[in-house]
């Protein structure tokens, strides 16, 4: 059984730890772009209580241009094939790219999923990939691109447009060969989105969760935060983060995409004993 499916069938909110294989991301770019280093943080939040390690070989902060499939390839695949062997068995790897053939060099390396934030839309190959490989695929709302999202976003009713949108990607993928339990929603914070659009997704997070798909969450250090509690340094949003974690448990969220997984691990099963006492 894929590894994701069979977390997802556990009664527990899961951690996927963020691991950007990048020079420029917007919280730890540079942090992780040598190999070695990149794996030894892998492991080190797998040790933290990370379900997931997401690696992503391109960054997709406010105003980044697209990275050609060969780079990330060679930025990726290394990663991915030295983490298979150290990761504990149950842990899932997930590919944090819009590129097909990115996709398919990871899956091959060991990575168990595709975590797509254009939802299938920047690649024509990569719905039909995630059905013939039979792995399962993040699709995410984002208004633009990554260079151009923040360009002044505009929404009429942002809940309702982001889960139009959403369902569209989900028929999308199932008209592909994507089983149902196999495709996640990501509303997509800080994508092209404004301080109050992010606040507004974050309230109504059970509808996208009334949907019927899991859903995945993605607050973690982002600028709207930042915003609400006049701090402008991305790592000290580790406290703001754990609040949206645990707002996103009591709403029904399965799945977590954070940089600080120990603090978030906790958050969650707090939050998740206490909805379970309910």
């Amino acid at each position: 059984m894929n590894r994701l499916l069979a977390l997802l069938a556990q009664d527990r909110p899961l951690i996927m730890g963020i691991l950007n294989v990048t020079p420029d991301s917007f919280s730890d770019g540079g942090l992780y772009d040598d190999a070695e280093q990149a794996v030894r943080r892998g492991v080190f939040m797998a040790g933290e209580g990370a379900d997931v390690i997401d690696v992503g070989g391109e960054s997709t902060r406010p105003g980044s241009e697209p990275v050609e499939a060969a780079v990330q390839i060679a930025r990726v695949v290394s990663v991915i094939e030295r983490l298979r062997v150290l990761l504990p068995e149950r842990t899932a790897i997930s590919i944090d790219t819009t590129r097909a053939a990115v996709a398919r060099s990871a899956l091959a390396a060991g990575a168990d999923f595709i975590n797509d934030v254009s939802a299938g839309r920047d690649d024509p190959d990569m719905l039909p990939l995630a059905a013939a490989e039979r792995v399962p695929i993040v699709l995410m709302h984002m208004q633009g691109t990554p260079a151009t999202m923040q360009e002044r976003p505009h929404y009429g009713d942002v809940v309702g447009e982001v889960l139009a949108f959403l369902l569209e990607r989900a028929e999308a993928a199932g008209q592909s060969g994507v089983p149902r339990d196999a495709i996640l929603l990501d509303p997509g914070i800080g994508f092209g989105k404004r301080r109050d659009d992010n606040l507004k997704l974050m309230a109504y997070l059970d509808r996208f969760v009334a949907a019927g798909y899991p859903v995945l969450l993605g607050t973690s250090r982002k600028r709207f935060m930042g915003a609400v509690c006049g701090e402008t340094e991305p790592a000290a949003l580790v406290p703001a983060t754990v609040a949206t974690t645990a707002l996103g448990v009591s709403a029904g969220v399965r799945l977590f995409r954070v940089h600080d997984v120990k603090e978030n691990r906790q958050a969650a099963d707090v939050a998740a004993a206490i909805r379970r006492a309910c």
